[in-house]
């Protein structure tokens, strides 16, 4: 199991986030929100998890078969529509170097195997205990 803690200053907006492996981060809100705009607020992380998630994978693969690509860029855009009650995710995945349209394709189906996507479009249950 993965965990990761948040603690917040009540004061602020501004968010320590800690991993099991001592990395952190900060999240914060923006200044029109009445944060200090100090991290990524949490649509951001949510986006960058999957922008974050899609290039780790594809670099994996395209290392495994040794293909010649020098740079994965990846860009999120992420909207709610609340009238449909859907959350919508647009990836747009620029790969950098040698490769052709089967090859390209490909990525695209290793880019919806990514952990991240599968666990976004899957059914997620958020268990909450108040301690």
């Amino acid at each position: 199991m993965d965990t990761v803690s948040a603690k917040i200053d009540t004061r602020l907006y501004r968010t320590e986030i800690k991993s099991a492996s001592d990395n952190i981060l900060i999240s914060d809100e923006p200044q029109e929100l009445g944060g200090k705009n100090l991290g990524l607020n949490p649509t951001e992380l949510l986006a960058a998890s999957l922008a974050s998630c899609t290039v780790i994978t594809l670099r994996m693969y395209i290392n495994r078969k040794q293909w010649n690509v020098e740079e994965i860029n990846v860009k999120i855009d992420f909207e709610r529509d609340s009238e449909r009650s859907v959350s919508v995710f647009t990836r747009k995945i620029e790969v950098i170097g040698d490769v052709d349209e089967t090859q390209r394709q490909r990525l695209e189906t290793i880019a919806n195997s990514c952990p991240i996507h599968k666990t976004l479009t899957h059914t997620i249950e958020i268990k909450t205990t108040l301690i």
